[in-house]
């Protein structure tokens, strides 16, 4: 457990301490939820946290942090009255806080966080749903830009590939290559990749006998 306050502490460790998950969700349109895995509705938070929500705290508590980027899955039953089936199909728990507390039910008051997290999606598992929670810092792990790799990052046929979806070629696929570039659609002016960018196998490579290597061969 996190470190709690004094005074659960001491409960704690007298025995007295009757203890609880408590989940509370603010939606992107403020909209405030709470669950609890009690079997009694609990006021906690400013909330009445539902009791027949079926939530359960799953894996999250070792797989998030303060300062976690992991993700974790917390599950629960559909319920008329909190999480819709519409609201699901709708994304309104897409992007939604979450925060996982421990709390004494019989003194609400006291309580320690144990994580807080995002729903990165939150989807219909038959009469259930099934929320996919990221950490606080899961936002430093997405990609912000455009990666530099050998690779095109363009669609076979979109606007940046320029390719006709009449080529004869263009059921073969393409491999993000520039060579299948090159060779198969004749697209070099398009290739959106950098087929000259240094790889793992740069500190080995050298030329070979009568071979170029200052990059003018690519515009071939």
């Amino acid at each position: 457990m996190k470190d709690a306050p004094p005074a659960l502490a001491a409960r704690i460790e007298s025995g007295a301490a009757t203890l609880c998950h408590a989940w509370l969700l603010t939606r992107r349109d403020g909209r405030r939820l709470g669950f609890t895995d009690h079997d009694r509705p609990l006021d906690h938070g400013g909330l009445t946290c539902s009791a027949a929500s079926g939530w359960t705290a799953g894996a999250a508590d070792t797989a998030l942090a303060f300062s976690g980027a992991g993700s974790a899955v917390a599950a629960g039953g559909l319920d008329d009255a909190a999480v819709t089936e519409a609201d699901i199909r709708a994304g309104a728990y897409d992007g939604a806080d979450l925060e996982c507390r421990r709390v004494d039910w019989e003194r609400p008051d006291l309580f320690v966080i144990l994580w807080r997290g995002r729903i990165s999606r939150l989807r219909r598992e038959g009469a259930a749903f099934e929320a996919e929670i990221e950490g606080p810092l899961a936002a430093l792990d997405r990609t912000a830009g455009r990666l530099f790799g050998r690779l095109c990052d363009a669609a076979l046929g979109d606007a940046r590939c320029g390719v006709a979806a009449d080529h004869p070629s263009v059921g073969l696929g393409c491999d993000k290559r520039f060579s299948t570039c090159s060779g198969r659609f004749g697209n070099v002016l398009n290739f959106r990749g950098f087929p000259s960018i240094p790889g793992g196998d740069f500190l080995t490579a050298h030329p070979g006998p009568g071979e170029r290597h200052d990059g003018g061969s690519r515009r071939g």
